[in-house]
């Protein structure tokens, strides 16, 4: 973090001294060189910023859910603790949309509507599913873990099926793979910016299977806690949030989808709000992200 912070104040002091001294430039004087220099480091930190969320503060939120549901302790602190954990969540996934956006020059601003409703995809479907696992965990700590680790099996399979090359060396590669097989078992990532149109859809819905099916084992083997008011919150919870966050999800892709507006030029389609490079363009931000 220390090397990109360091890296996006060079660049972009450097590039606001020029661009006062001048004027008007085109986009390719040295100015708007060094600010799209700025912009592209910027967009990474937002980009490691997410793998820290993912690798940290989810975690975190889901033990604290458990905690809660296990010792069903009120607290207002708690419960505002892991409400701005979900949001803190969501807010990443979106502070990294925008930089990949601005970076990215055949794509268009994010707006303000887009934003929030790609806020609100992700929020509500990360939240359903964290509660989903919380539900599950609470049944079994056992039945959890193996699920997790399925679902990292597979994230990290997909990402080895896309063969990324964001790293110097092959070790950090499956690093960095290993890493969004982790990020993939709480929200979709799309590594390379490529038409996942399919996989997206395959995630979802099984995301949502496996929702309403801990939601049905609870109902068939009615454990003691299906009684407790903390099991009928969750449950609501997860059922409402994962149906708004696919209105949403659809919503977005129908309406705000960056392909919905360059149709006419061929581009490629992004998913996840990643925008994704036109399929002739071998080189970009999707492929050289640690290298730099």
């Amino acid at each position: 973090f220390f090397y990109r912070y360091w890296f996006a104040l060079k660049y972009g002091c450097q590039a606001a001294f020029k661009q006062k001294s001048s004027g008007d430039a085109s986009e390719t004087d040295p100015p708007n060189f060094i600010q799209k220099q700025a912009v592209d480091v910027v967009t990474d930190i937002n980009m490691l910023r997410v793998f820290k969320t993912f690798l940290e503060t989810t975690p975190q939120l889901f033990v604290q859910i458990y905690i809660l549901m296990e010792h069903g302790k009120n607290n207002f602190c708690q419960y505002a603790a892991i409400i701005m954990s979900f949001c803190g969540i969501s807010f990443s996934t979106v502070d990294y949309q925008i930089s990949l956006r601005k970076s990215l020059h055949d794509k268009d601003e994010f707006l303000v509507l887009p934003k929030l409703v790609y806020l609100f995809y992700k929020l509500l479907t990360i939240t359903s599913w964290i509660l989903s696992i919380s539900l599950i965990t609470l049944l079994s700590v056992r039945s959890s873990v193996i699920l997790l680790i399925f679902l990292w099996i597979c994230g990290f399979t997909w990402t080895l099926k896309q063969h990324t090359t964001f790293c110097k060396s092959k070790k950090m590669e499956y690093l960095y793979r290993t890493v969004v097989g982790i990020i993939l078992v709480f929200t979709f990532f799309n590594v390379k910016g490529r038409k996942t149109r399919f996989c997206i859809s395959i995630y979802y819905a099984t995301h949502t299977v496996v929702s309403l099916g801990i939601l049905f084992v609870y109902m068939f083997w009615k454990p003691s806690i299906i009684k407790e008011i903390h099991f009928t919150i969750v449950s609501v919870l997860t059922i409402v949030s994962l149906v708004l966050g696919i209105i949403f999800l659809v919503v977005y892709y129908r309406c705000f989808h960056p392909t919905a507006y360059c149709r006419t030029q061929a581009c490629s389609d992004e998913v996840d709000g990643e925008a994704g490079q036109k399929d002739r363009v071998e080189t970009g931000r999707f492929q050289n992200f640690i290298m730099q």
